[in-house]
């Protein structure tokens, strides 16, 4: 660069400071990556049955990615506004449409498909992207909010 010369406009990419956690996982990893989860959303302010509810859907999400999914994952926490986002995603072969439109509580006798009711369920939001190269499911817990007067898991 010679003295006349202006400097090159560089881009400069944040570091994002919300950014909770993100973490590889695999079997191995759930219990560790739970615990995480749980600190890191009582550190936001999340607590009482709303924490509980938010890191069992968290669960749910990762014990599918490696149940369901290729074994293991990604997980991503972070804080976006007033609320909190968990993203887990995974390399399996995607959910079936019927899968993802199902809304009903699964039957009690019923030893699988409950991770998706119950992500969804306890979760403020849930949005799902699915595919032959893998799912994404990314829940939010609104921070600061109430807890709801009926819990899904009752009666």
């Amino acid at each position: 660069m010679t003295d006349g010369e202006s400097p090159a406009q560089r881009t400069v990419v944040p570091i994002e400071p919300s950014l909770l956690i993100a973490e590889a996982f695999d079997q191995a990893q759930v219990t560790e990556l739970r615990h995480s989860v749980t600190s890191c959303a009582h550190a936001t302010g999340l607590a009482g049955q709303r924490l509980d509810d938010f890191v069992l859907a968290v669960n749910e999400l990762i014990t599918n990615a490696v149940r369901h999914g290729g074994g293991q994952g990604r997980l991503r926490l972070w804080r976006r506004g007033g609320d909190l986002v968990c993203e887990v995603a995974d390399h399996g072969h995607g959910i079936s449409e019927r899968r993802l439109r199902d809304r009903d509580r699964p039957a009690p006798d019923t030893a699988g498909g409950w991770g998706l009711w119950l992500a969804r369920e306890l979760s403020d939001s849930m949005e799902v992207e699915t595919g032959d190269a893998g799912t994404v499911v990314r829940i939010t817990a609104a921070l600061g909010a109430r807890q709801p007067a009926d819990h899904p898991l009752d009666g």
